[in-house]
């Protein structure tokens, strides 16, 4: 039986976290620290073990600038001890400052490695996505109005949260689609959740057709006339052992409450409608919703929420993982949805699918709204935002 030795372990540990000028009670419980604390005591266990090489998977994703300047001390630190670090990550900058070298991964497949000296911004860029900085794609709706004409839906002024997203203004008006443009991890998603209430901001002001208010939650943002189509249609999105009928009723049924259950004839009449406007198929609105191909469960989520007829709809990669045909329906779909009236956010990792269906782009990069675009509307202007926005922020730090 062996016995620990608490005093030597906590002098070990005082040792581990001293190597790497981190100052903490070794005895207290980690979950009472920081995520940049609990990062560090994380490599300091690795250091300890004399690892030769130490892998970093997107370290950054929860710290805030300070921490993240504290831990890249670190990491030079041990790189000068000659520990080898992988560092992954979707933040251009971050890979800019702290590594020699870059490998470069899209779809699981390898793209290129070299120096990262030899490797400006916007090449970067471009193999990550997979797109050249001149490629255009001509938008195939034309818009029906003057957008300067348009009413405004929804206003946010200082919307972000502290280590998610940080703070932006955004307007979105009734008639037009709005897309969400930048590389993974950039914000997009957060800012939509932020949006819809699904994380409360820190100091937002927001407007809702001219007037101030306040979402602190999804069911605020609902009666508000929100609806949010989530990026994961199979974990958050569809209900695969109910029935199209009944994934379809869900959001209405929701706003009836629990003890004012629509009646099964209009539940019908209800499903029945959108399986026609949406063109989802299926044998009958019976037919379980595990049993539709992607596309058609997209198409079901959409509905779900039309159903409670919202006047600005949050959309978040609706066509991912569907085929190139049901792609085209559902963009069409989110086109007419905004000539009639709806105010749509659009978000995609597709960049054309972004410039064939927007009337403005914002573009986000490592967790800040960067740029808008509403005139050359381009996988090129977008990525030219996305790199070159950052030496702009250099400029200006600098002055």
């Amino acid at each position: 039986m062996n016995i620990i030795d608490k005093k030597k372990m906590n002098s070990l540990a005082h040792i581990a976290v001293g190597r790497l000028n981190i100052k903490l009670d070794v005895e207290a419980l980690l979950g009472d620290y920081s995520v940049a604390i609990q990062q560090m005591v994380a490599i300091a266990r690795a250091v300890d073990i004399n690892a030769s090489i130490l892998v970093l998977d997107e370290p950054t994703s929860s710290l805030d600038k300070k921490e993240v300047e504290q831990l890249f001390l670190i990491v030079k630190k041990l790189k000068t001890e000659g520990l080898g670090i992988v560092f992954i990550s979707h933040f251009i900058e971050q890979i800019y400052e702290i590594t020699d070298r870059v490998t470069i991964l899209r779809n699981g497949r390898f793209i290129d490695s070299c120096p990262l000296k030899d490797l400006d911004r916007m090449s970067l860029i471009s193999k990550m996505i997979g797109k050249d900085m001149n490629s255009r794609i001509a938008q195939e709706q034309q818009k029906n109005t003057d957008p300067d004409k348009l009413e405004s839906f929804y206003k946010a002024r200082n919307l972000g949260k502290r280590g998610i997203v940080n703070p932006s203004n955004i307007e979105i008006k009734k008639g037009e689609v709005v897309g969400f443009a930048g590389l993974l991890g950039c914000g997009r998603t957060e800012t939509a959740q932020l949006i819809f209430g699904i994380t409360r901001p820190d100091n937002a002001e927001i407007e809702i057709k001219g007037k101030k208010t306040k979402i602190n939650s999804p069911t605020d943002a609902i009666s508000k006339g929100l609806a949010f189509c989530p990026e994961d249609r199979k974990t958050d999105g569809i209900i695969a052992n109910l029935t199209v009928r009944e994934n379809i009723v869900l959001a209405l049924q929701g706003r009836y409450g629990l003890f004012k259950q629509i009646p099964f004839a209009k539940q019908v009449e209800l499903a029945d409608q959108y399986i026609k406007l949406l063109s989802i198929a299926t044998p009958g609105c019976e037919q379980l919703a595990r049993n539709l191909s992607g596309g058609n469960q997209q198409k079901v989520i959409l509905a779900r929420w039309l159903a409670i007829n919202p006047e600005f709809l949050l959309l978040d990669e609706p066509t991912r993982g569907i085929d190139v045909g049901a792609k085209a329906e559902i963009m069409d779909i989110i086109v007419n949805l905004a000539r009639n009236g709806k105010a749509i956010l659009f978000i995609s990792s597709e960049l054309d699918e972004v410039v064939r269906c927007s009337d403005r782009i914002f573009v986000f990069r490592d967790r800040s709204m960067v740029g808008e675009i509403n005139k050359d509307l381009s996988i090129g202007s977008i990525m030219e935002t996305i790199a070159y926005s950052a030496k702009e922020e250099e400029v200006s730090d600098s002055i």
